[in-house]
């Protein structure tokens, strides 16, 4: 009886670090760069982000940029790179609305609030960055 039990929870432990591996190696495109960035919100360019709904694109800031969202509760960061392709130049998401599309073949669609894939589930979902909201100013890090 004793055996019994050794045995079933080792193969319980085997299974559960296993699975763990296999969504880890999956979600593995992006890299984790230090994103340091600061938005002023009176500039013209980041106007939008004054009302709810809208979202901004940043470029050449983290793996494929960046999208900074008004939810209307508060401001999300997020990057602009596909994280269920590879790095490519299709990967790079364009916004629409509350959503942000890749180009890609597939056309990958994610949610501008949640970060998670739209019609199709993914196994990843898009990278997300703090916002600190200092005055008319927010500042997005990765740490």
């Amino acid at each position: 009886m004793k055996y019994v039990k050794f045995y079933s929870i080792t193969i319980l432990i085997f299974i559960i670090s296993c699975a763990k591996n296999i969504n880890d190696s999956r979600c593995n495109y992006l890299l984790n760069l230090d994103i340091y960035y600061e938005v002023n919100l009176n500039l013209p360019q980041y106007s939008s982000l004054n009302f709810i709904s809208n979202s901004v694109f940043i470029p050449n800031v983290g793996n494929g940029g960046l999208i900074i969202t008004n939810s209307g509760t508060g401001f999300l960061a997020w990057d602009a790179a596909d994280p269920n392709h590879s790095n490519v130049p299709c990967s790079v998401l364009t916004i629409s609305g509350l959503e942000a599309t890749s180009s890609c073949s597939e056309q990958n669609t994610y949610s501008l609030i949640t970060g998670q894939s739209l019609g199709v589930a993914l196994t990843c979902t898009l990278k997300s960055y703090r916002v600190e909201n200092a005055g008319n100013i927010l500042i997005i890090t990765s740490f």
